[in-house]
């Protein structure tokens, strides 16, 4: 084991293979970060979608699309989906874009499908008579959403959307697949140099483990923080 530390230490200091390591665990939290904000967006939009009342047939052919793209989204490998996305769609949309960014849209747009029942299932949590009291004194039914009703959703599902984003630290594990140079394919060029993977592997699940540790705790912090918030008010 000792011959291995003394590769995987020459290739990692001498070599500066943890300059290719710190761009890796950049690009992870890019993708994962950015990501998940743009599923918040997306998500929160399909929810406000499914949950409007199904006056017209516009709103009721919106509210198709959005179950057609939940479905494909949460239907598909996320391999799949980058796959499609980089080498297929945006190449046949004319749409000149990086590697990273293609990997940011799309766990984006993967993110969006599951976030979407998130917080429709935290909408639906708040009580109806919230709605009701602010269209009663005049609110649109838009403005109830967002000033009334989704803040309270947000509370409600914020360990679930921890969940989301520890899901998607781990999930970028895979955008080496359309050339992203993440934390998972700088461990793995490292081992591949020598053909040493032990060291590398190990070091590489304990970044991803002390990274769901510091989310962990973030989310607790702030769900007490919440929490004596609400017992003020």
């Amino acid at each position: 084991m000792q011959a291995k530390w003394e590769v995987f230490y020459e290739k990692f200091i001498t070599y500066d293979g943890w300059r290719t390591v710190v761009d890796g665990l950049v690009a992870t939290l890019e993708i994962s970060v950015f990501g998940l904000i743009i599923g918040i967006v997306l998500g929160t939009i399909i929810a406000a979608v499914k949950v409007m009342p199904k006056t017209n047939i516009f709103v009721r052919l919106l509210s198709l699309i959005c179950d057609v793209y939940v479905g494909f989204f949460r239907g598909t490998p996320i391999v799949v989906q980058l796959l499609v996305g980089y080498f297929v769609l945006f190449p046949a949309l004319d749409v000149r874009i990086s590697a990273l960014n293609a990997a940011i849209a799309i766990f984006g747009m993967n993110s969006g499908a599951y976030v979407s029942e998130i917080m429709r299932s935290g909408i639906q949590a708040v009580d109806g008579g919230q709605l009701e009291a602010a269209r009663a004194v005049g609110l649109s039914f838009t403005t109830s959403m967002v000033k009334v009703v989704i803040p309270q959703a947000v509370k409600n599902i914020l360990p679930t959307l921890g969940n989301e984003f520890i899901v998607l630290i781990k999930e970028t594990s895979v955008a080496s697949f359309i050339t992203v140079v993440d934390i998972t394919k700088a461990f793995k060029d490292i081992g591949s140099s020598n053909y040493e993977y032990i060291i590398p592997y190990l070091m590489l699940a304990a970044i991803y483990l002390v990274l769901v540790m510091i989310i962990t705790f973030a989310i607790k912090l702030l769900e007490r923080r919440l929490a004596r918030v609400d017992r003020r008010s």
